[in-house]
């Protein structure tokens, strides 16, 4: 008897460090999730890449019997690590799903799912995400990097009210901005360039074409590589925000370490995609606009001021 197609293949990591406790929050995800799954056929993979023991693995398997459970005894990355448990999924799709996420309804998969097989010419998609109080819309989402968006990006030109409605910028809304932030962009259905790794759905036969992450990546902006790839295959890439999550985050990495990963990764996306002679003006328009970073946040966040000043010496 032949066996059934798997639905739905969900990758979750686990983090768990010394420093950084992931299981409380892996605890939220896969209790919320679990109810997601009643109308798929699917699996759960775990890839446990913690250098803890903090129970992760009974807790999986409470919620998962029959759960994939992937342990790493050396500390990969975020790409890497994805695609290790990529090498187990059967599914016709693929979700990419951070530990740090919860399911607001019992839907939101078999739903999502259901309007990927009737949108044949879209590769991926995401859902909308939420902070911790279920009303703030996350960033979730852009335009790819060019000089001209990572320059408006840098010096907060993207930021600025009605011109922020005219760049296609690489992030629509930032956390943190002197001008607040282009908070409509997110209220609507739309197609990207890319989307958010957090919450990542993707044809399984896409994956097997251009072969998942690129482990090039630390962390950050691996997603916006996988994008431009899908996207050259000619796919579109979905923004859905009539499906919701809530995404606590910030449980991996801090806000230092975010900034020097993605400003490095960025420039090893224009290395691996883009001519040789926009590098320099690049790391030029990066430098500059940490500086100007420095002067605006000295004045109301001197805590960032550290940040961007090890930022110019890392790029």
């Amino acid at each position: 008897m032949q066996k059934k197609e798997v639905d739905l293949s969900i990758i979750i990591i686990s983090l768990s460090t010394e420093k950084y406790h992931t299981k409380d929050s892996l605890d939220i995800t896969l209790k919320s999730l679990k109810p997601n799954l009643n109308k798929l056929s699917s699996e759960v993979i775990l890839v446990d890449n913690s250098t803890i023991d903090d129970g992760t693995f009974k807790l999986a398997k409470s919620y998962f019997p029959e759960i994939k459970y992937l342990k790493r005894k050396s500390v990969y990355g975020f790409g890497d690590n994805n695609n290790f448990g990529l090498k187990h999924a059967t599914g016709k799709y693929v979700l990419f799903l951070n530990n740090d996420v919860k399911f607001l309804d019992t839907n939101t998969l078999s739903e999502m799912v259901d309007w990927m097989d009737k949108n044949e010419k879209v590769g991926a998609s995401t859902c909308s995400l939420l902070d911790s109080d279920q009303k703030t819309l996350q960033g979730t989402g852009g335009s790819f990097p060019n000089l001209f968006n990572v320059f408006a990006w840098m010096t907060f030109v993207d930021d600025i009210p009605l011109l922020n409605k005219l760049i296609k910028s690489m992030h629509p809304m930032h956390s943190v901005s002197p001008f607040g932030s282009n908070d409509d962009y997110y209220k609507k259905s739309q197609s990207q360039d890319w989307i958010t790794g957090a919450f990542y759905l993707v044809r399984k036969e896409i994956l097997d074409k251009v072969g998942g992450f690129d482990e090039d990546y630390d962390a950050y902006v691996e997603e916006t590589d996988l994008s431009f790839r899908i996207k050259n295959l000619g796919y579109e890439i979905m923004y859905l925000p009539k499906w919701k999550i809530v995404h606590y985050g910030g449980q991996s990495y801090g806000s230092e370490n975010s900034l020097i990963f993605e400003l490095k990764n960025l420039s090893l996306f224009f290395k691996k995609h883009y001519p040789k002679w926009q590098m320099p003006i690049l790391k030029f328009t990066i430098k500059l606009g940490c500086l100007m970073r420095i002067i605006v946040f000295s004045l109301f966040r001197p805590n960032l001021v550290k940040v961007y000043a090890k930022a110019i010496k890392t790029i």
